[in-house]
């Protein structure tokens, strides 16, 4: 999936177990790891080629609303996301041990 926008175009590759988008033919993406009700947001992965465009933080956007859509508990092993929570309140209460 490529992406011109501004806007990173971010899906779901359930198979690989992560949430993923492409821009300028370089894949971002965040590895999560899930147990039943429960999703751990292991690792964000953003090329240095389209590093500082927001990619990082849309993908972080995302991975955390299909969390509250689907009524999943979120772990935020990931240093990036868990600041991304961290300046973003709102997504706080999906918080788990």
């Amino acid at each position: 999936m490529s992406e011109t926008s501004d806007e990173p175009k971010v899906s779901h590759n359930e198979g690989a177990s992560r949430f993923e988008t492409t821009v300028n033919g370089e894949t971002a993406f965040v590895e999560y790891k899930r147990m039943g009700d429960t999703i751990d947001l292991t690792h964000t992965i953003v090329p240095p080629a389209i590093d500082g465009r927001g990619v990082g933080s849309a993908l972080a956007e995302y991975a955390l609303s299909y969390a509250r859509t689907n009524s999943l508990c979120v772990i935020p092993t990931c240093k990036f996301v868990a600041a991304y929570i961290e300046s973003h309140p709102d997504y706080a209460d999906l918080v788990t041990g």
